[in-house]
């Protein structure tokens, strides 16, 4: 047996696991409405919508910060979408992209946004895999 063919078949089993369904955006810039006085969220760009696998991170603990005049507590997830898995034309995956869960085995899931804070790339891995935060 060979390398590619133990990567094919971990891949598929990796897939198999990815239980959850996301979409995976970019989110323009707020707009400003002078007449009325609100801001408006700025339009949005799905770059990848579809199966994933989202779990804790085990060893983060979490860490508080400040959010406006509130305190946040920043959870760290890592979300995992298949390995062959290619967002539009010149797109890379970046800190600051958001994954919004649209369904899940574990309801509570669902509705859930994270934040893109990193991505790892490598060619023996079994899934491409995102490091995000719940910044709720």
């Amino acid at each position: 047996m060979n390398i590619d063919s133990v990567l094919a078949a971990g891949r598929r089993a990796a897939e198999q696991r990815m239980r959850d369904r996301i979409r995976l955006y970019e989110q323009g810039p707020d707009v400003f409405n002078r007449e009325d006085g609100t801001t408006v969220p700025g339009e949005t760009t799905t770059l990848y919508e579809g199966k994933a696998r989202i779990e804790p991170v085990a060893q983060a603990s979490g860490e508080d910060a400040q959010a406006g005049e509130r305190e946040v507590r920043l959870l760290e997830y890592r979300v995992s979408v298949p390995w062959a898995t290619e967002l539009p034309t010149g797109q890379r995956a970046r800190p600051g992209l958001r994954v919004e869960v649209l369904t899940s085995p574990d309801p509570r899931m669902a509705g859930l946004t994270l934040w893109v804070t990193g991505t790892t790339y490598a060619d023996q891995a079994t899934a491409w895999r995102l490091t995000t935060e719940d910044r709720s």
